[in-house]
């Protein structure tokens, strides 16, 4: 892959790490706010179990979302440490090219289609 396209994939990576980083950040005080304040009756405690229970749905969902983001950016950060390495392009695990295409919509994926296809046939569902 010649400099300047990885030049384009670095600034591409940079964005998106950035950008990940103030959702991980919004997304952790969102989940872990407390003592906010619950309508008229003062307390952050909610009247209704149902609220409860809707409330810890929600927490547990966006600390799902969290992870999630949390393990793109550790994705992002290896890609940009590929780049570096200068073999960023290259598939980890048959070694050949992975596609431009594939890189454009997903630029820290460290596999080609195939292997990725091959991963995730054998994964186990949960």
């Amino acid at each position: 892959m010649k400099k300047a396209e990885m030049k384009v994939y670095r600034d591409r990576l940079l964005d998106l790490r950035s950008r990940l980083r103030g959702d991980v950040s919004s997304m952790t005080q969102a989940a872990l706010r407390k003592g906010g304040v619950d309508g008229a009756n003062g307390s952050s405690m909610p009247i209704h179990m149902a609220e409860l229970g809707s409330d810890n749905f929600e927490q547990e969902f966006t600390l799902s979302l969290l992870a999630n983001e949390e393990d793109r950016l550790g994705m992002i950060e290896l890609a940009l440490q590929r780049i570096e390495d200068g073999n960023f392009g290259i598939c980890e695990q048959c070694e050949g090219a992975i596609p431009k295409t594939r890189l454009n919509a997903i630029p820290y994926t460290p596999v080609c289609v195939k292997c990725a296809e091959t991963r995730d046939q054998r994964a186990p569902l949960h």
